[in-house]
């Protein structure tokens, strides 16, 4: 039977994970997902794309704060909640075609982020009296909300499908990755490798209610995978890797032939129950494609 084996949340977007044994799914995705994000002079969203040493930022929830660490910085402590920020101005915060007025979260953490990156940045909030909602080509009649993620609520991935990419990277005399180089919120085991990319649904009994995502889109793929989460930087034994390695057998024509690799999903039921480690889960395939 299908289970969850790992459950990551990355409080401020390109930034560090956090692993959790159990986390309450909101209509957004996990609770806190994405809800603080690094901006430009422009408003524009700042990612490992252009700043891989984003990877290096490490942030820890504890109660009612998010303490956030990165080497040769001071620790910068923030309000979790939104309401903390009320009075805060707000910033217009671009996330590749969409547009929010996002919450500043203040000059202490914009010199903190300006300082470690060597660039001029601010760090802004989702601000919940807002909402920003995924793609309708992909999510149909449902209308699913998101915070500042690429595009989408949850990223879910097999660990087989892992296993199968590092099996061929160890066959080229290159080291194994881990599974944090590609960001996901759910990993799963119990299914074969690439069956995500086949599953229409996924239904988990949790304990305190029934949870229903739904498998909506490829997730493709930027050269963020390339970049070693704990060095901040790509390897420089391989700094293509693993790119060049999923190029040849990776590419999906429902995304124009771009490299994927893992399954976007949306939440259909179960906000505010509660996902776990080693919870069962139902994996309802689809037979289209």
């Amino acid at each position: 039977m299908p289970s969850i084996s790992q459950l990551h949340i990355y409080p401020i977007k390109s930034c560090g994970g956090i692993s959790r044994d159990a986390v309450r799914l909101t209509p957004y995705g996990l609770e806190h997902d994405r809800n603080w994000m690094v901006i430009d002079a422009h408003g524009c969203f700042v990612t490992q794309r252009t700043h891989a040493t984003l990877a290096r930022v490490q942030p820890a929830l504890f109660g009612n704060e998010l303490e956030v660490r990165a080497p040769g910085m001071a620790t910068l402590t923030l309000p979790v909640e939104a309401a903390a920020l009320a009075g805060a101005p707000t910033v217009a915060a671009t996330v590749w075609r969409d547009t929010v007025p996002a919450l500043d979260a203040g000059d202490e953490a914009a010199r903190w982020f300006s300082d470690f990156l060597g660039a001029s940045v601010r760090l802004v909030r989702f601000n919940p009296g807002f909402e920003r909602t995924a793609s309708r080509t992909w999510t149909g009649d449902v209308e699913a909300k998101v915070r500042f993620a690429d595009g989408y609520p949850l990223l879910v991935l097999g660990e087989a499908s892992l296993g199968d990419l590092n099996a061929r990277l160890t066959g080229k005399g290159i080291d194994p990755i881990p599974m944090n180089r590609f960001r996901p919120n759910l990993v799963l085991a119990g299914i074969e490798a690439y069956e995500e990319d086949y599953t229409d649904a996924l239904r988990v009994e949790a304990a305190d209610g029934n949870v229903e995502l739904r498998i909506v889109k490829p997730c493709t793929r930027c050269p963020m995978p390339t970049i070693d989460q704990a060095r901040g930087a790509p390897d420089p034994r391989w700094p293509n890797e693993p790119t060049d390695t999923m190029s040849p057998y990776r590419s999906d024509s429902r995304v124009d032939g771009a490299v994927t690799f893992g399954q976007n999903a949306i939440v259909i039921g179960g906000a505010g129950d509660t996902l776990a480690v080693g919870q069962s889960v139902d994996a309802e395939l689809r037979f289209d494609a």
